[in-house]
C-alpha cells in the first residue's frame, strides 16, 4: 500500500515537472520567435536618421519616429506623475494603516478589480471623461487613461513590499520616538525602496506599450509633440499599428517595424534595470 502511494507521488511530480518544463519552453520558444520576428523585419531601416527625424504623413517617402518616441515619453511620464503620487500614498496606508480594515479591505477588492479591466475599456472611459468634455484628443487624456492602468500596480507592488518589512524594523522606530507616520515614510521606505521602484518601473514598462488607450484619447500626429494638452501627441505604439497595419507603403512598413524593434529594445531594458532593483533587494535581505 505504502509502495503504491509513494509511486502515485512520485508520478505526480514527474508529471508535473515535465509539464512545468513544457510550458517555460513554450514561453521560451514564442518569446524568441516575437524577438527574431521583429529584428529580421526591424533591423533593415535602423539609421541614425529614423532617430533624429520626425515622422511624415501618408504616402510621402522618409521620416523618422523621433516624434514618436518623445511623445511616448511625455505622455508616460505625466502618466507616472498622475498615478505614482496616490498609488505610493495608497499602498504604504493599506500595509502600514488600514491593515485589516473594512474600508482596506474595500480598497484591495478595488485594485484587484482594477488590475483585470481591459485597457480598451480604461481608454473608453477616458474618451468620455476628459476627450468629450474637452472637445479635443490630447497627450494629456493618454497620460490619464495610462494612470489609470498603472494605479492598481503600484499599490499591490507598494503594499507587498512594506507588508514584507519585519515588525522588528518598525518596533524599533517607534521605540526612539518615531510616529507612526515617520516611520513608516523614512524607516521603513528605506528599507522597501528598492522593491517599490521595482514595481514601478514594471508598471511603467507595461503602459508604455499600450495602444487601444491611446486610439480613444490620443490618436496620432505626424509633428512634434508641442501641443500635450491641447492636441493629439505622437507615440510609438501607434504609429506602430498605424504603419503597420493601415498603411499601404511598404516604406512606412519598415519604419513600423524598426519602430517596434527600438520600442522592444528600450522595454527590455527598463525590464533588466526593474530586475536589477530586484536582486539589489533581495542580496540586501541575505
Amino acid at each position: 500500500m505504502k509502495t503504491r502511494a509513494t509511486f502515485f507521488r512520485k508520478t505526480k511530480d514527474s508529471l508535473m515537472r515535465a509539464f512545468s518544463g513544457f510550458a517555460t519552453s513554450m514561453a521560451l520558444v514564442l518569446m524568441a520567435w516575437v524577438i527574431f520576428t521583429i529584428v529580421r523585419e526591424g533591423h533593415s531601416s535602423i539609421s541614425a536618421e529614423l532617430f533624429l527625424n520626425a515622422s511624415k504623413p501618408f504616402g510621402e517617402v522618409g521620416g523618422g519616429i523621433a516624434n514618436a518616441l518623445l511623445g511616448t515619453v511625455m505622455i508616460t511620464a505625466g502618466a507616472a506623475a498622475l498615478a505614482l503620487p496616490p498609488a505610493l500614498a495608497a499602498g504604504i496606508w493599506l500595509a502600514e494603516f488600514g491593515k485589516d480594515s473594512l474600508l482596506a479591505r474595500a480598497a484591495r477588492f478595488t485594485v484587484n478589480v482594477m488590475m483585470g479591466v481591459p485597457s480598451v475599456i480604461v481608454g473608453l472611459f477616458a474618451y468620455g471623461v476628459l476627450v468629450t468634455t474637452t472637445g479635443h484628443f490630447s497627450g494629456f487624456a493618454g497620460s490619464f487613461a495610462l494612470a489609470i492602468l498603472m494605479f492598481p500596480v503600484v499599490v499591490r507592488t507598494t503594499e507587498d513590499q512594506f507588508s514584507g518589512i519585519g515588525d522588528a524594523l518598525r518596533e524599533s522606530s517607534l521605540a526612539l520616538g518615531a510616529s507612526r507616520a515617520r516611520s513608516a515614510l523614512t524607516v521603513i521606505w528605506r528599507a522597501a525602496r528598492s522593491g517599490v521602484v521595482t514595481g514601478v518601473l514594471l508598471a511603467v514598462a507595461r503602459v508604455s506599450g499600450e495602444t487601444a488607450p491611446l486610439l480613444f484619447t490620443d490618436l496620432f500626429a505626424d509633428t512634434w509633440p508641442t501641443s500635450y494638452f491641447s492636441g493629439p501627441t505622437p507615440s510609438a505604439p501607434v504609429l506602430i499599428t498605424s504603419y503597420t497595419m493601415d498603411s499601404p507603403f511598404e516604406s512606412m512598413h519598415r519604419i513600423g517595424w524598426s519602430a517596434a524593434l527600438a520600442m522592444a529594445v528600450i522595454l527590455l531594458a527598463v525590464n533588466i534595470t526593474a530586475r536589477y532593483f530586484g536582486a539589489k533587494r533581495a542580496a540586501k535581505r541575505k
